[in-house]
């Protein structure tokens, strides 16, 4: 009988070769496959406000996105405002009517929808009977404010 020596390089190979692509092949089985992309649900996609008027341009200094989430209490009007840069909402909980001051239109929004705001237009958000809570996204400039209340009116946020 005859006796297999460490010292033989396939021997040694083969030893510490086999349990690692063993370890390599079970990995590879109980790893997940890869997936396709996430799934997108398209929300807004506008190029002018709810109220229609079109955006003409965005902020020529250097832009700063930002994120609000706004809880408003019921039966609420927020103060008239104008935004001077694009921004879209998405209502989280509630219902929101927008009211567009120079021409008295009105639009209600309700929950799981979207709006694009307007620009530079004066308006304010009148809620229902329940709290409306708003997730809002700015297209602005560093160091400028999203909202601007008319003058005598309080901030909306």
């Amino acid at each position: 009988m005859r006796l297999l020596s460490l010292k033989k390089p396939n021997f040694l190979a083969a030893v510490l070769v086999a349990p690692l692509a063993s370890a390599q092949i079970a990995l590879a089985q109980t790893a997940p496959a890869p997936t396709a992309s996430g799934h997108a649900e398209h929300l807004l996609a506008d190029d002018h406000s709810w109220n229609g008027t079109l955006y003409d341009h965005y902020p020529t200094t250097r832009p700063m996105l930002s994120m609000i989430k706004l809880t408003i209490p019921a039966h609420s009007a927020l103060p008239w405002h104008v935004h001077p840069y694009p921004n879209a909402g998405y209502v989280l909980e509630g219902t929101l009517t927008i009211e567009d001051r120079q021409s008295g239109k009105k639009r209600t929004f309700h929950q799981g929808e979207a709006f694009a705001e307007s620009v530079n237009d004066v308006h304010r958000g009148v809620t229902g009977d329940g709290q409306t809570v708003l997730l809002l996204t700015y297209a602005g400039s560093p160091g400028k404010p999203t909202s601007v209340p008319l003058p005598g009116q309080q901030k909306e946020y």
